[in-house]
């Protein structure tokens, strides 16, 4: 495969930072994510002077082949406002918990509902990897689950049931499982996503980031969760010993996964609508992903009896078909990564070996291990950090949407990129 791209490197246009009539190259206009209309496309920018030499010596760069965002203040006011829900929905929550399986019940179900949740972190660390989102923001969607939508929750709850009737107690639990909570649960944590595709659109650029995103908050919603059922079993028991156990097995070990698997649906749509359009798309997002997470949640609520079969033929296809979508986002995101950063090389700003360097996880390593020889690992991986953004920039500049904004941020970003080569080299 031909590291350049299928058009010719262009020099310095007389506007720099606006493309002209250039056709759109097939290359650049992939099929299944990322696509962008012919009439939104522009060229990059030229670089300023003289195409930039390689820092990186020959031989790094063969064997890389061979191997294969700017605070703001929705930003701060995100972290700020996000923090104080969840500390004021703690006196909410924790009361609640205590009150329903005591402080013993409270210390286990805590401690064992660290499991699953390490489990699911770990998970959106490995899917995450590619572009890391910032600790804040991943802080501010664990919170929301954890808390604000646990309190949420509970607000709702009461007034979702006054207009309906019960026949009896068997009744109203099924109704509570299986209308109930897959409605008032996954719009609860929903509006984690909305808030930080609203006011952090900048790191909530594509459905990478929404299911990053969603599994976070639902990890956090199923910590608590797990606490209160957890706490459950020891508390409500005559044999707490064996009702733990299977309550932890069937929520711990066969399904550690199910509240992410329902909200990621939600961030999924989310993140392909972030690359759409403004605030009408993200709520028109909302409602249409919430409804495969609804009914996700509702089949998983009312398997019965037949469980054990249910989970088998249905719910293991579902988990697995879940990861073959992840991923293809992974590969995907990688792809536009790589067809964005060869622009950028065709008009100078990085060498096409670079690009591989930059684009595959075996060039990152390569590239991380001759900066770390002689110790400028750091710069390197703000230097690969800075240019996954970049490519980001470029596909929302080509989407359309915001594009004087768009390229002003590209215009900061180009120049970090200079000095952080320059702290790369020297």
């Amino acid at each position: 495969m031909s590291m350049h791209p299928r058009y010719p490197a262009s020099g310095p246009p007389e506007d720099p930072f606006r493309g002209g009539g250039t056709p759109l190259p097939r290359e650049a206009n992939p099929t299944w994510m990322g696509q962008v209309q012919p009439g939104n496309y522009r060229s990059a920018p030229g670089h300023q002077g003289h195409p930039v030499d390689a820092f990186v010596p020959p031989g790094v760069q063969g064997s890389a082949v061979r191997a294969g965002r700017v605070r703001s203040g929705s930003l701060v006011a995100l972290t700020i406002g996000g923090s104080a829900l969840a500390f004021l929905s703690l006196f909410l929550v924790v009361p609640f918990l205590l009150s329903n399986i005591g402080a013993a019940g409270f210390l286990i179900g805590f401690l064992a509902s660290l499991i699953p949740l390490s489990v699911v972190l770990l998970t959106v660390h490995v899917i995450d990897k590619w572009e890391p989102e910032p600790k804040r923001l991943l802080f501010f969607a664990f919170t929301w689950g954890a808390a604000v939508s646990i309190a949420v929750t509970l607000l709702i709850q009461p007034f979702f049931v006054l207009g309906f009737q019960f026949s009896d107690e068997a009744d109203l639990q099924t109704f509570m499982a299986t209308v109930q909570a897959p409605i008032v649960e996954e719009f609860a944590k929903s509006l984690g996503l909305l808030l930080l595709l609203l006011l952090a659109r900048r790191h909530f650029d594509g459905p990478v980031d929404g299911v990053v995103f969603a599994f976070t908050i639902a990890g956090g919603f199923a910590f608590t969760e797990n606490i209160l059922y957890f706490g459950r079993a020891i508390a409500e028991s005559a044999d707490p010993a064996g009702d733990f156990a299977q309550v932890f097995f069937l929520r711990g070990v066969m399904s550690p996964f199910a509240h992410a698997i329902f909200t990621g649906t939600t961030g999924l749509v989310m993140g392909f609508a972030a690359r759409r359009g403004g605030t009408g798309v993200a709520v028109a997002a909302l409602v249409l992903g919430l409804l495969p997470a609804m009914f996700l949640h509702n089949r998983w609520n009312s398997m019965g009896q037949g469980f054990l079969v249910d989970y088998i033929l249905v719910q293991v296809p579902i988990f697995f078909l879940a990861v073959a979508g992840i991923i293809l986002l992974r590969v995907a995101e990688k792809r536009l990564t790589r067809q964005r950063l060869l622009e950028y090389s065709a008009a100078g700003w990085f060498t096409p070996a670079e690009v591989e360097l930059l684009a595959t996880f075996g060039g990152r390593r390569t590239a991380l291990r001759w900066a770390g020889s002689y110790g400028r690992k750091r710069q390197m991986k703000e230097f690969t950090k800075a240019a996954t953004q970049l490519a980001n920039t470029r596909q929302r500049i080509l989407s359309g949407r915001d594009v004087q904004l768009h390229q002003a941020e590209e215009r900061q970003q180009l120049q970090r990129i200079l000095a952080l080569r320059a702290a790369v080299a020297r």
